[in-house]
């Protein structure tokens, strides 16, 4: 856009009514590439820990306590994903129980 800083990037304002949920949610990644980054990650883990089994090493334990750390990310993500699958955006719910709220509170 002419006269916007470098590197920002503006959206239009849209018009009119909301068009609604698209059923394709942006930024959420699929059930399968979480189950893979999880498996990954485990299985370098499995080796962390077999190399720590032979004698401690302070890089290796941290190894193990960050791969941990994600690991736990990816099993949160992955509820998120199912939740948002099973349930819809959590964001749109609590909207439309915003907008209910407000009707049940008008009648």
């Amino acid at each position: 856009m002419a006269g916007a800083p470098a590197g920002r990037i503006f959206a239009a304002k849209t018009v009119g009514n909301d068009r609604g949920p698209s059923g394709v949610l942006k930024g959420m990644r699929t059930l399968n590439e979480i189950k893979q980054d999880i498996d990954e990650l485990s299985e370098r883990r499995v080796n962390v820990m077999r190399r720590l089994s032979e004698g401690f090493d302070a890089s290796l334990s941290a190894e193990h306590l960050k791969l941990e750390e994600q690991i736990a990310e990816l099993w949160e993500e992955q509820r998120m994903a199912r939740a948002t699958l099973r349930n819809g955006d959590r964001d749109l719910i609590i909207q439309r129980a915003r907008q209910d709220e407000r009707l049940s509170r008008a009648a």
